[in-house]
């Protein structure tokens, strides 16, 4: 309620601000616009890029060129202007989303300087330094959007509905994904998340974003030149994302109106302390971006944020998601493996081995530390590509396949050490495992399409029934990160379960349970076996093993040792040799 009462009072005083803070409000909400592409970016999805004025220059020319020499509509230069920053952004992200590290933004500041550099020496085709004057003004109906007191009402208007998106896409399947991307791939992955194709779109949102800010500038100004859209500007922008919190939208709002105030001071303070011999707004600017790392590195927004009221939780009711079909009858084969082999350099880590799962069966994979079991459940969700040897799932040659490609059809796993997102709430880590039950785009979740037809709510639901399960329900909208280990173990489980797998996949899932938990883990997996769910499971504790399992396999230096019966195993000779150093013949 206190945003929408500041948005109304921002929107009510336009009309009684002087020239000079009208001028202000207009740059601080174009602004605005680029550094919500940098919170979808880098906020969501925790890419870094030092190119978005690259994007505003792009539209903005393209606006200017369209307008003043071919006569274009304003409006119809907008459709092409973004068309042209998306393409741009399909080009270079193809090839740079992919990069880890320092290399993705230091690709987009080579994409921002040359293009910079472009801009200035085109001359016939931009104007070269001296720029494109006389753009038209904007208009809506009779309306000329000459003046700035009504440009203001576009722009903040604009920032406003950006915004609007911005929220609709994280509180989203695709937002979860996006945040789950951040913080570990591996396990979004895992879940049927497509990482390049995601970091793609959003790279590409961003881009749009800053075009549609670009075309927004050019129109206020009604001229363009390279220096606004040049590495400094792109630089400033995303100072003022990270100085108000770039992962918070209210704190991209709260870091552009801040910083655009303090640069137009900055430009009047600094000539008269220092001289105009240099642009020392810029090393300000570089010591109020390592004064904000050091104090406050999410920003400033959370300091702001202690004082308003919070959320409460929405109510989690309705309809789950429709169960998948599972087409494969009972007592048929669901997993095979055959002659699988896994080799890290030198190093043979799984070797030659071949077991299958049928539906409803619950196997336990068990051996001796370093035994290759996580490397195995690593093969069969596609994290490794083997060697040699293949698997099959449900009928479908799965090795050597990406995660989301093998996870839609039916594999769910949990991971040896918890891999959860501290900062995400419980039902988010555990809404994260319908990813691949759930279908609306990017699109769709930017404008809450998801929201109307009622897919995020069953998403919700269905997250909150494999909470009450586990047993997790009352700590739904708890943060991951507080949790013991514990129940940290049983929130993995509860993901899981959301994708209604075919096939469980359960690494040390009693490590760090109590007895109590134990039995109830214990009776969990019986139910979901006596309902059709397949379970290959790996833990040390043998009673647990043992007590649960229909069949179990034995590795031992990648290697299959034994297979069979429980009772049969533990009598094997050759598992008593491997567990407890007796020789074959003292163990008989």
């Amino acid at each position: 309620m206190i945003r929408w009462i500041l948005l109304g009072l921002a929107f009510a005083a336009i009309p009684f601000l002087p020239p000079f803070y009208l001028t202000l409000l207009n740059f601080m909400a174009i602004s605005a616009v680029v550094a919500l592409g940098l919170y979808l970016l880098t906020g969501l999805a925790g890419m870094s890029s030092f190119g978005q004025a690259a994007f505003m220059g792009l539209a903005a020319y393209t606006t200017a060129i369209a307008t003043t020499r071919w006569e274009w509509s304003p409006w119809t230069s907008l459709i092409v202007a973004l068309a042209l920053c998306g393409l741009a952004a399909v080009v270079l992200g193809s090839v740079t989303v992919r990069l880890k590290g320092h290399y993705l933004p230091l690709a987009t500041i080579a994409w921002q300087m040359a293009l910079s550099i472009l801009m200035g020496n085109l001359v016939s085709v931009t104007g070269g330094h001296g720029g494109i004057s006389e753009i038209p003004a904007l208009r809506l109906g009779p309306l000329s959007l000459r003046d700035p007191r009504e440009y203001g009402f576009l722009t903040l208007g604009c920032a406003v509905l950006l915004a609007l998106a911005c929220a609709q896409l994280a509180s989203s399947r695709m937002g979860r994904a996006l945040r789950a991307a951040r913080g570990d791939g591996v396990v979004a992955a895992s879940f049927g998340v497509n990482l390049p194709l995601i970091r793609l779109q959003v790279f590409v949102l961003a881009a749009l974003y800053a075009g549609l800010a670009g075309w927004l500038h050019a129109h206020f100004l009604r001229f363009v030149n390279p220096q606004p859209f040049g590495l400094e500007a792109s630089m400033r922008y995303v100072i003022m994302a990270v100085a108000g919190g770039v992962d918070r939208i209210g704190g991209v709002f709260l870091g552009t109106g801040l910083l655009t105030l303090l640069g137009s001071w900055l430009q009047d303070i600094l000539p008269v302390l220092f001289g105009r011999t240099a642009q020392y707004e810029v090393i300000a600017y570089g010591l109020i971006l390592a004064g904000i790392l050091l104090l406050a590195p999410r920003g400033l927004w959370p300091f702001l944020e202690a004082y308003l009221p919070r959320h409460r939780p929405p109510l989690i009711s309705g309809h789950t998601l429709p169960a998948p079909p599972t087409p494969i009858p009972r007592s048929e084969v669901l997993l095979e493996v055959r002659n699988l082999t896994k080799n890290f350099g030198g190093l043979v880590a799984v070797n030659g081995i071949s077991f299958a799962v049928h539906r409803g069966e619950v196997v336990g994979l068990i051996g001796p530390n370093g035994a290759g079991k996580t490397t195995c459940f690593n093969l069969i969700t596609g994290l490794y590509p083997p060697t040699r040897g293949e698997i099959r799932f449900a009928g479908h040659l799965i090795s050597g396949r990406p995660p989301f490609f093998i996870h839609p059809l039916g594999i769910a796993r949990t991971f040896q050490q918890p891999h959860l997102f501290g900062e995400m709430t419980v039902l988010e880590n555990v809404a994260l495992g319908t990813y691949s039950r759930t279908r609306s785009g990017m699109l769709a979740c930017l404008v809450g399409w998801d929201k109307l037809r009622g897919e995020e709510q069953a998403a919700l639901a269905e997250a909150y029934r494999a909470l009450e399960r586990v047993g997790l329900a009352h700590l739904a909208h708890e943060k991951a990160g507080k949790l013991p280990l514990a129940q940290q173990r049983l929130l993995e489980i509860a993901r899981a379960l959301a994708s209604s797998p075919q096939l469980l996949l359960l690494d040390e899932p009693a490590a760090g349970l109590r007895a109590r938990e134990k039995q109830e883990l214990a009776q969990l997996l019986r139910r979901l076996a006596e309902g059709g769910t397949s379970i290959l499971i790996v833990d040390h504790d043998m009673d647990l093993i043992m007590g649960l399992v229909d069949r179990v396999v034995v590795m031992h230096y990648g290697e299959k040792l034994a297979e069979g019966a429980p009772e049969g195993v533990q009598r094997n000779p050759r598992v008593l040799e491997a567990y407890l150093g007796l020789p074959v013949e003292v163990a008989g």
